[in-house]
């Protein structure tokens, strides 16, 4: 019994440091050391749908991406349903999807979330840091300053837009340096 429990205990303990690792692998520079909190409460029901990334700061699990795309769908179960998508290496190259769900930060106007793509593990932060008033733009963090994604409701937004969130993205304390533009 005392070995059953011992095991256990290890394979949890493992479990966690491999899930951190990978986490830590994953990590680029920080692009901004003092993160705000997110602009403006998020109406889920118009944040729905598809967005087109049009930057972000390069990380493991999007390394080699173009075309990128995310879909979300609000759920019956109160969760909001994720579906990522990327064209490896090319705009025409082979589609990688990944699906996951998020669940909304009590006290956050619906502009936290907590992101699962791994089971019921619930470890990845999503902020809407801003948004276009009509929802046709967004500008997506986290806490660490290490993540950002410009995200818009088409491929090829006007310069006249493109510039808004770049301005915007600037004001918030991000270092565009960092930003890799997506393409489509």
């Amino acid at each position: 019994m005392k070995i059953a429990r011992t095991a256990s205990i290890a394979l949890i303990v493992g479990a966690a440091l491999a899930l951190g690792a990978c986490a830590t692998l994953q990590r680029g520079p920080v692009g901004n050391a003092a993160v705000p909190q997110p602009a403006k409460p998020v109406d889920l029901n118009r944040y729905a749908g598809l967005w087109y990334e049009i930057g972000r700061y390069e990380n493991g699990f999007e390394r080699g991406c173009e075309g990128v795309t995310a879909q979300y769908t609000v759920r019956d179960d109160g969760l909001v349903g994720v579906l990522n998508t990327c064209r490896q290496g090319t705009v025409d190259g082979p589609k990688k999807t990944s699906e996951g769900k998020a669940k909304i930060v009590e006290g956050s106007d619906n502009a936290k979330l907590k992101v699962s793509f791994f089971g019921p593990f619930y470890v990845g932060d999503y902020w809407v840091l801003d948004r276009a008033d009509d929802y046709s733009w967004s500008i997506v963090g986290e806490p660490s300053g290490r993540y950002l994604w410009l995200l818009s409701r088409t491929a090829q937004p006007s310069s006249q837009t493109r510039e808004t969130i770049l301005n915007r993205t600037r004001a918030l304390g991000y270092d565009l340096t960092l930003v890799r533009p997506t393409q489509h």
